[in-house]
């Protein structure tokens, strides 16, 4: 039986187990829904959290097929099928087709979800500006870095596990 270290998890470093419990609380503040209802509020964008979730997808890697859409949220087609349906009536999102397979179609925001997609981020970022009021630009600055750093590696981690790659026993989650 491994030793259990110092962290109470046995096998994880102590700053890992931190990072793990610090990304843990601010997934729960970040998806609360008092907390979603009142940055559409202030965005006056009147969408729920999957649709939000789906618009940034799309809004950062646009135009996506369904498909892949579901995969990069790690969700079911048909949740992501109502949606697009959601957002397209709406007016957040158009189908266009595929230009390497015509029978397929991508999913692609409108004028107006693009003006949507800004008044979330804005409202977003206003209220990140507020909380972080107190820090200097270079800590900032660092902070970015390492969050980019850190979810290029969270990414590199899921694409080795989901191409059957060996790599470390435990999922990689928060909560």
């Amino acid at each position: 039986m491994p030793a259990e270290s110092l962290s109470g998890v046995p096998g994880a470093a102590p700053e890992v187990v931190d990072i793990e419990r610090a990304l843990t609380r601010i997934t729960y503040l970040s998806t609360r829904a008092r907390q979603h209802e009142r940055l559409m509020g202030l965005a006056g964008v009147p969408l729920d959290r999957a649709a939000v979730a789906l618009l940034r997808q799309i809004a950062d890697c646009e135009p996506l097929r369904p498909g892949e859409l579901a995969q990069r949220l790690g969700v079911e087609a048909s949740h992501v099928t109502r949606t697009v349906q959601q957002l397209q009536r709406a007016g957040c999102v158009s189908r266009v087709p595929d230009p390497d397979d015509r029978r397929a179609q991508r999913i692609r925001l409108t004028d107006a979800g693009r003006d949507a997609m800004a008044r979330i981020r804005e409202a977003g970022a206003r209220g990140m500006q507020r909380a972080l009021a107190e820090w200097r630009p270079d800590e900032l600055r660092q902070l970015a870095t390492l969050f980019h750093r850190m979810v290029d590696d969270f990414l590199a981690y899921t694409s080795e596990e989901d191409s059957g790659r060996e790599v470390d026993d435990a999922p990689l989650t928060t909560g």
